[in-house]
């Protein structure tokens, strides 16, 4: 199937060494969250003097939500079907650059069923390393 080969490529984007080493879940935060979020997802990441809100803390997802991990939100914040007057302007609507990475690959052969799957498993997998980051 083409959406197995499409995985592998994107967990390939993090290179031989590093992909050994750490999840989908755990590149995709590092890749596209840690310069605003911070390494450690407390919200203070390099990036973040050149931002107009302050990006939230991560690891209180569940903390502020009565204990219960809000996936539904976290998920429609990503993909970017929320608002998200919180984060105004500055967060980036993930979904779409998934879909955009997937749309601009010069050897891209993928249905609109692929690419979905590919967009929803970038998610899905960030969204389960979000899980484990939070406070206790």
């Amino acid at each position: 199937m083409q959406w197995i080969a499409l995985l592998s490529v994107g967990v390939g984007m993090a290179g031989a060494a590093s992909a050994a080493d750490m999840s989908l879940g755990e590149f995709e935060y590092n890749n596209s969250c840690a310069q605003c979020h911070g390494p450690d997802a407390k919200g203070q990441g390099p990036v973040t003097a050149f931002l107009r809100n302050l990006p939230p803390d991560l690891t209180m997802l569940q903390k502020n939500n009565d204990g219960v991990f809000p996936f539904a939100n976290v998920y429609a914040v990503i993909d970017g079907s929320a608002q998200v007057d919180v984060h105004g302007r500055d967060m980036p609507l993930w979904g779409n650059r998934y879909r955009q990475r997937v749309e601009n690959d010069p050897e891209g052969d993928f249905s609109p069923d692929d690419t979905e799957v590919y967009v929803r498993t970038r998610i899905l997998a960030l969204i389960d390393y979000l899980a484990t980051m939070q406070a206790k």
